[in-house]
């Protein structure tokens, strides 16, 4: 059994690979309880290979995997009544009503939770009675959010989770996301959305190739890469660039026609509209850009986007 102290989620030197195609070499983390823990990569980078060998849907070629203290083929049954999955590729009859398939999914566990409370709970009740083939794509989506959470786990992989949904209906599910880990459940997020991961997760491991390029909050992440900031505006009036260029914390200026862009690190901000006021300049259309979760990701994934993408074996 896991305690408070121990991982949730040990995986040490995880490999894998189909043929000679190399899906995961050595990869290593830990997930603590109560987190939601993310995993980032382009495609083919190995990370629904991971999560599958986590979940005991795949066997490693080498690494040890631990799960609340157990190993995902030796206790497979055990693990089983115990983590939730939602898998990137999942699909249910089409004439099945939901009411049905989370009944059906409850039926496999030895202490699920309530369907019809479930099935509330997750916004779904006037849909209760439809079949799979006329529910919307953020529907489908709570279903399987719902089939990964009817038996009660203490731990849930969610794969691409919010892949082909509208705007609108990604913030849903987000929001129900937050509110699994609020319910306790230690929740292990695959995606490539930037702003799902920077939203959701405590700690995000970036794989590319199959090993794991970084592991840190989203801001570490960001932090890591750069400091810099970007400040562009428009000046009410001509404006000695030099002066700009002399401040301390300033490390470039470029002026792309009445647009002046300056780069710096620091407190760049409170100079750089210290120096405008001093020489009563209006910073028009001003606006402060930072490094991003996606710079970072750019960054760490370089080597990565000048290899033909591949899709994941899966």
């Amino acid at each position: 059994m896991a305690t408070q102290e121990q991982p949730v989620i040990d995986v040490r030197g995880l490999g894998k690979r189909y043929g000679d195609v190399v899906a995961v070499e050595d990869v290593s983390f830990r997930v603590a309880r109560g987190e939601i823990f993310g995993i980032l990569g382009p495609n083919g980078a190995g990370k629904t290979t991971t999560v599958e060998s986590i979940g005991g849907l795949r066997v490693p070629d080498r690494g040890t995997i631990s799960v609340l203290g157990l190993d995902p083929q030796r206790d497979g049954t055990e693990l089983h009544q115990r983590v939730g999955m939602q898998l990137q590729q999942s699909q249910l009859p089409e004439k099945i009503r939901v009411l049905e398939a989370v009944e059906l999914y409850a039926s496999f566990y030895r202490s699920p939770a309530n369907p019809d409370e479930l099935i509330d709970l997750l916004g779904l009740s006037a849909k209760r009675k439809s079949t799979y083939d006329k529910l919307s794509g953020g529907q489908k989506q709570r279903v399987s959010i719902a089939l990964a959470l009817i038996g009660n786990p203490e731990v849930a992989i969610l794969d691409e989770l919010t892949t082909g949904l509208d705007p609108q209906a990604r913030r849903d599910t987000w929001q129900l996301v937050e509110e699994v880990r609020d319910r306790g459940v230690t929740v292990v997020l695959v995606t490539h959305f930037m702003d799902e991961a920077e939203r959701l997760c405590d700690r995000v491991a970036v794989i590319d190739a199959g090993r794991v390029a970084a592991i840190d909050t989203p801001a570490g992440l960001v932090d890591a890469v750069s400091t810099e900031q970007r400040i562009r505006f428009r000046p009410s009036t001509n404006l000695d660039v030099a002066q700009l260029e002399a401040l301390a914390d300033v490390a470039s200026v470029t002026a792309e026609g009445r647009l002046v862009v300056v780069t710096g690190t620091g407190n760049v901000l409170p100079a750089v509209t210290s120096m405008l006021a001093r020489q009563h300049v209006i910073a028009h259309d001003l606006r402060v850009e930072q490094a991003s979760l996606d710079d970072a990701y750019l960054a760490l994934t370089g080597a990565s986007r000048d290899r033909t993408m591949t899709q994941e074996t899966s």
